[in-house]
């Protein structure tokens, strides 16, 4: 289940969709955010827990609010939404976590946000900068479809369709795997750095 220690455990420390656009851009270019996000998933490892940089409360709101963002969608498009926890590449490289899966081909990503969040979300249709989440997300899945809904209840929602785009996964899963390396060549300096300080002292 999403948000428990299971679900926490399961993604310590590996490049996850939602922050591929630390990794590489809307647009396809390598990200300038890539070292801090880089620091971040070795913290994680060599602590072994999570390194929560995310707003509480919003995220509180969003579970609190998810059941009835995904009835809502449910009515909306007359289907049924399969909750998920962790989805991973086969090799386990990366992974995501949708807010459900839908039929054989579909996804869902959902945001709760506030009324001014939303009211940008309903001025731009197609909100560019969670494209790499979601063509991450796609790749992953090995899906075809995915749809956005932010869902502010005192105002229309903002749904969007997309739909998977083949050219920029070939940029980006190429490009989430040299990162993951270099993940992994990092923890590892650093775990052998900080076993001979231990052994020494």
């Amino acid at each position: 289940m999403q948000g428990s220690e299971a679900w926490h455990m399961a993604r310590l420390g590996i490049p996850t969709a939602s922050n591929f656009g630390k990794i590489v851009t809307p647009a396809g270019a390598l990200s300038k955010q890539a070292d801090a996000y880089l620091h971040r998933l070795v913290a994680e490892r060599l602590l072994g827990r999570p390194v929560d940089e995310t707003d509480a409360a919003w995220m509180e709101r969003g579970q609190v609010m998810e059941a009835e963002a995904i009835a809502f969608f449910e009515l909306q498009r007359g289907v049924d939404v399969r909750r998920v926890g962790f989805v991973t590449t086969d090799d386990g490289v990366a992974g995501c976590s949708p807010d459900g899966l839908v039929g054989d081909d579909s996804g869902l990503e959902l945001k709760c946000p506030s009324a001014a969040v939303h009211c940008g979300y309903l001025l731009d249709v197609e909100p560019r900068r969670y494209w790499p989440q979601i063509q991450g997300a796609l790749w992953i899945t090995e899906r075809s479809r995915w749809n956005f809904l932010s869902y502010c209840p005192e105002l229309p929602p903002a749904l969007t369709d997309y739909e998977r785009d083949e050219d920029y996964i070939a940029k980006l899963a190429p490009a989430v795997r040299e990162f993951a390396a270099r993940v992994d060549e990092a923890h590892g300096r650093l775990a052998a750095l900080i076993g001979q300080e231990r052994r020494s002292a």
